[in-house]
């Protein structure tokens, strides 16, 4: 939608001042601005069409109500203008013109020469009521009224009826003059009355020729008549019974156009109604399911299945058992090293898939899981909206499921794990267990030779104790009692690293997914609660 300009707004602001219609019109703004894309274009233009309308009728004149008769063909609306003017402006019967045009007449001058030219009525269908020197009404009961004879709703002549929608849809006050014999004509009631439900404050039914029905079923008809209403929704509207050419109800009829003109209500009661109706339609096409977005709880659970889905469980668990591997063999006993390298090859088998001194490899995401949680995530944040909103969530959360796949591979593969290094304390472990080992050696070896001579005498001491085999016990307790004191640090070690390569891969998943998916959607969710907070303004 075009946004008003700054004049626009000022005209509308100025015309408004007082009243809730300006705010009313902005949110019927905002509703169609959000909607575009959403809804269908013919709803949204209708829509837009209103308030540019309700606009247009704002900065008009607001010392003038327009009143619009309306009828079928025979229903006497022509007689109903003329005796509520006092004048024969409209020809009756078999005079009637066939023209296309409304006749309008006007009481009160000024300012009404714009409303007129909004109205589309040529200068030569114009009366000014107060440059006529018949008298025979009361002028001033209608000051400020803009009296239109609309052409015949059901003429054969498209051009007619085209008018009278039109300017039905422009007037103030709709003044429906029914017919006895008509008035339960299907199209009527479908074509203008039905569809004006919200409009009840601004119409008027006339049952005109009530002098050809007996005075006692009068009441009887006119009952008829407003239960015929009702089911169009139109219970509170006004019946008036009324005789154009007897005079019967006139009077009636002119107060009470007079009654609504001196509240000066019916012009904002239509732009009112009018707004009301334009946000029942968007109501209804968009569905009155309360905003909502994808909520935190939401997207965590999403980020768990496709985590799942991925195998983060089973890298980062890969990780653990690779980092406890290797740490554990590096600051292991060196006897225990040599006693269980027949083991080694098995344990290599068990890390099939892993490289040593490398990262394990990313398990290959599980696309049809992904893709379903996905899916089962749209499904669950679309629920109970209107079937636009709704696929629009659904678009907006699976249109890039492939992307995703792909982004989670790349993504996933590309995460250091910190499996190709080992803490800085292990290689000194390492060191310091293999200096221990070979001194026990060297010891050993050292003992041994001097057995070899048969003595041991001159052999150092220490504490009273011959050197060399204190060097091999002490070497190889002391590497004992260093390996267990370091083999809870390995678990330590294998468990942080874990950790760390579980949320580093999450993030990774987290990112993808806050990208590919839950922006999107909350985008189109963020644009239904601009569409809803427009309706509720509207509403107010």
């Amino acid at each position: 939608m075009t946004q008003p300009d700054g004049e626009t707004r000022a005209l509308r602001e100025l015309a408004t001042r007082g009243t809730t219609i300006g705010a009313r019109l902005q949110g019927l703004e905002q509703a169609v601005s959000a909607a575009r894309g959403r809804l269908d274009d013919a709803l949204l233009d209708e829509t837009e069409a209103t308030v540019e309308r309700a606009a247009g009728r704002l900065r008009l004149s607001a010392h003038h109500t327009v009143v619009a008769i309306a009828g079928a063909t025979g229903s006497g609306k022509s007689s109903t203008f003329n005796a509520l003017t006092g004048l024969e402006l409209s020809s009756t019967g078999v005079r009637r013109p066939t023209t296309s045009w409304a006749t309008a007449c006007v009481w009160g001058n000024e300012g009404a020469a714009e409303v007129l030219e909004w109205l589309g009525i040529p200068p030569r269908h114009q009366t000014m009521r107060d440059s006529m020197l018949d008298t025979k009404v009361d002028d001033k009961a209608l000051e400020g009224v803009v009296l239109m004879d609309l052409p015949d709703h059901d003429s054969t002549e498209v051009s007619h009826h085209l008018e009278v929608d039109r300017l039905v849809e422009l007037a103030d006050l709709l003044v429906w003059v029914l017919d006895p014999q008509k008035y339960a004509d299907a199209a009527l009631h479908d074509r203008y009355l039905a569809p004006y439900a919200t409009h009840a404050d601004v119409m008027l039914i006339v049952l005109n020729h009530i002098d050809t029905i007996a005075p006692e079923k009068r009441q009887g008809m006119v009952d008829d008549v407003k239960r015929l209403l009702a089911l169009d929704g139109l219970a509170s509207v006004k019946v008036i019974p009324v005789s154009a050419r007897e005079g019967i109800g006139v009077e009636e009829l002119r107060q009470e156009i007079a009654s609504r003109v001196e509240h000066k209500r019916s012009t904002t009661a239509r732009v009112e109604a009018d707004v009301a109706a334009a946000a029942g339609r968007l109501d209804r096409a968009g569905g009155d399911a309360p905003p909502r977005d994808v909520s935190a709880q939401q997207a965590r659970a999403l980020e768990e299945r496709v985590a799942e889905a991925a195998g983060v469980p089973t890298i980062a668990g890969a990780v653990e058992r690779t980092i406890r591997s290797r740490a554990a063999r590096a600051v292991a006993w060196p006897p225990a090293v040599l006693v269980a390298g027949l083991r080694r090859r098995r344990e290599d088998e068990l890390l099939a898939g892993y490289h040593a001194g490398s990262q394990p490899q990313a398990v290959a995401v599980q696309r049809a899981s992904v893709d379903n949680a996905v899916r089962e995530l749209a499904d669950e944040t679309a629920q109970g909206l209107g079937t636009p909103w709704a696929d629009a969530v659904r678009q907006a959360a699976t249109a890039r499921l492939e992307e995703t796949d792909d982004a989670l591979d790349r993504g996933l593969s590309s995460v250091d794990l910190g499996v190709g290094r080992l803490p800085g304390w292990v290689g000194l472990v390492r060191v310091l267990q293999w200096l221990l080992f070979l001194g026990a050696v060297g010891g050993g070896l050292w003992w041994a030779w001097l057995a070899s001579q048969g003595t041991l005498e001159g052999a150092p001491e220490v504490a009273g104790f011959v050197l060399p085999p204190v060097v091999l016990v002490g070497g190889l307790v002391l590497g004992l009692l260093l390996w267990l004191c370091v083999r809870p640090l390995v678990g330590g070690t294998a468990r942080s690293r874990r950790e760390a390569a579980d949320q580093g891969l999450r993030d990774v998943v987290a990112d993808v997914l806050a990208d590919q998916v839950v922006a999107p959607t909350n985008e189109v969710l963020a644009s239904y609660s601009a569409f809803r907070s427009g309706i509720q303004h509207a509403q107010q």
